[in-house]
């Protein structure tokens, strides 16, 4: 509709004037945000996609997408805010990609579960340093999940985690045919997703020998593994839509918590997945904050740092730099 029939209509429709909802409705902004395809995560925008946290501000379009499409969008700046992998905010800025992280979203719990290095209930192996000479399969060898799972038997046993020469042959296997891999003797042992991890304690089937994330959580404290970020040049242009979506994120997240009958039972019979599922995700394996705290600042540098010992990324930025001034603190 052109602006000047727009201006008609309205001006021929006091009727409006008494509906102010409607003027609301339209000057809504958008903002669009991309975040990893993962029941655990749909259960964090429930709320924001259910009316129950609602904003007379901005409309909020989220969209889950398995990890190369995120690191494609993140590129092409195809979303207003992405999240994305810790160690992907140096790597961008030195493709010349300039990020400002907004928040926190997925920190380590500090129980320190989710992170295990799994194999058959069968098998000989009984300890990590076992692993030498043998096969370790993982999701993403690249991965910051996966950097920290590495770092963790690096620390804690002295094994050389390099992905070339070091003492464990390490795979990439596509997510859902790990279990497979490691059923069948494919590889040796196996760093499970958190789904996979969750079916493994129930059935017995495999047997954790070792947990990394506490030995993370011993050496380093608790990691963050992905932060949400979005663009200087759109932050600067609408701040309060910004701090408007992040008050409705961390927002969206307590009420899940505060509501686990109706968003965890809702998700999981639209995932087929147990509900229990995502009670043992969120009060054993790791929090969503939807802030960014001096802590989980230092936990992001921690990781660059890490990152920049195995190579992953060359140098550790100023993580202040890197920040967005907006951010919820607490």
């Amino acid at each position: 509709m052109k602006r000047r029939d727009f201006v008609k209509i309205a001006a021929a429709a006091p009727a409006l004037v008494a509906m102010p909802w409607i003027a609301r409705a339209q000057s809504k902004q958008k903002v669009t945000y991309a975040y990893l395809l993962d029941p655990v995560y749909d259960t964090v925008m429930w709320a924001i996609r259910n009316g129950k946290v609602k904003s007379d501000r901005i409309e909020v379009e989220a969209t889950g997408a398995n990890i190369p499409t995120l690191l494609q969008a993140t590129a092409t700046k195809q979303f207003d805010i992405v999240m994305t992998a810790v160690i992907g905010v140096p790597a961008a800025a030195a493709r010349g990609l300039d990020l400002r992280i907004l928040s926190a979203a997925l920190y380590q719990s500090t129980k320190g579960q989710g992170a295990g290095i799994w194999v058959k209930k069968d098998s000989p192996l009984k300890d990590v340093r076992e692993l030498k000479g043998k096969t370790l399969a993982s999701y993403g060898l690249r991965s910051t999940g996966y950097m920290y799972a590495r770092e963790a038997m690096r620390k804690e046993f002295g094994l050389n985690m390099a992905l070339e020469g070091g003492d464990i042959k390490q795979v990439e296997v596509v997510a859902p045919n790990l279990p497979a891999a490691l059923a069948t003797g494919q590889a040796d042992a196996a760093a499970l997703i958190h789904s996979q991890a969750y079916r493994a304690r129930r059935s017995g089937d495999f047997v954790n020998i070792c947990e990394t994330a506490a030995i993370m959580n011993k050496h380093y404290g608790r990691t963050v593994s992905a932060v949400n970020v979005g663009y200087p040049e759109r932050l600067d242009k609408s701040p309060d839509a910004y701090r408007e979506f992040s008050r409705m994120l961390k927002e969206s997240v307590a009420y899940a918590l505060a509501n686990r009958d109706e968003v965890f039972g809702a998700i999981a019979k639209q995932a087929n997945i147990e509900r229990g599922y995502f009670d043992w995700w969120f009060d054993e394996t790791t929090e969503v904050p939807g802030t960014f705290t001096k802590e989980h600042a230092d936990a992001v540098v921690k990781g660059w740092e890490i990152a920049r010992s195995f190579g992953m990324i060359k140098d550790v930025p100023d993580v202040n730099k890197l920040t967005w001034e907006h951010v919820i603190r607490s």
